[in-house]
């Protein structure tokens, strides 16, 4: 039909979730756009080449590297959208004949984390220290990669493990006290989480705060948003349609919306002022800066 504009193909990155699912198989149809969704195995191993080159239009995004991010304005924008979340308690392992009881016995310990950026880390260090533990600089944080972000360098409480370490290995050995892994939880009888009982302390987190940490959330370029806002508009509509409804009673990522994001946001970036992963302060509405008109 003349004037019928060919739909826009945006390059997309964002892993395979019961809210992203129909999006990936095409089952939810735009008259305005396509999405051509990149191959990448470990979602994770897209953030750095957003942030470092912009090489897709839409892409999945770790809570604490866009933060970092906006304080170091790269050209990127969030939307309100929660693709990963999840309580972190589980995530911090030692030995299980460590002489660690808790969170208040890890001052002065060697803690592995792949990247001192690392999203977990960030969740598990902030509630460390909420839980009478630590803080950051009280114990030694062995790194493994940089920041996705460039530019971002560690606190001097972080140093680098020696070229070909394996985090594990390390832990098994004892060359390191504990370790904060991602969502792969290793099966090792040798190894157990140092909280005694994760869902207890899970529940603790829950009471005190009524959220779920966000681990990885939606982004775009911000040259899209700025030229083509109504394709913004388009795709959260596509991402909302997509959605699978969390069951009843069940904690579940919080519903798409800004608002119901600002309690995840102020709590992120509090936790982060006070690990020195920020190069300068960020308020919440900072965080939504280029987010086009009509998305909430």
């Amino acid at each position: 039909m003349a004037g019928t504009e060919t739909p826009r193909t945006l390059r997309a990155a964002m892993g395979t979730y019961p809210r992203t699912r129909a999006l990936k198989e095409g089952q939810v149809a735009s008259p305005l756009l396509r999405l051509d969704f990149a191959d990448i195995r470990v979602i994770s191993r897209a953030f750095a080449p957003m942030v470092r080159e912009g090489r897709f239009d839409v892409s999945e995004m770790a809570i604490a590297t866009f933060l970092q991010a906006r304080a170091m304005d790269r050209p990127l924008v969030l939307l309100p959208v929660v693709l990963a979340s999840r309580f972190q308690q589980s995530a911090l392992l030692c030995r299980t004949e460590s002489d660690i009881r808790g969170p208040t016995d890890l001052a002065g310990r060697r803690i592995g984390v792949r990247a001192y950026s690392q999203t977990t880390g960030m969740w598990l260090r902030g509630i460390i220290a909420e839980e009478g533990g630590p803080r950051p600089e009280e114990c030694r944080w062995i790194t493994f990669e940089d920041a996705h972000v460039a530019g971002i360098a560690d606190p001097p409480w972080a140093e680098r493990a020696a070229p070909g370490q394996d985090m594990l290995a390390m832990l098994r050995e004892g060359a390191l006290d504990a370790v904060i892994v991602g969502n792969d939880m290793p099966d090792d009888p040798e190894l157990r989480t140092v909280w005694a009982d994760p869902d207890a302390a899970a529940a603790a987190f829950w009471q005190r705060h009524r959220i779920v940490p966000a681990n990885h959330l939606l982004t775009v370029s911000r040259e899209m948003a700025d030229s083509r806002p109504e394709l913004v508009v388009e795709l959260m509509r596509m991402v909302r349609a997509a959605a699978t409804p969390v069951p009843a009673g069940e904690h579940g990522p919080p519903p798409s919306s800004r608002a119901a994001l600002r309690p995840v946001l102020e709590l992120a970036l509090r936790y982060m002022a006070a690990q020195g992963m920020l190069p300068r302060p960020l308020t919440p509405d900072e965080v939504w800066d280029g987010l086009p008109a009509g998305v909430e």
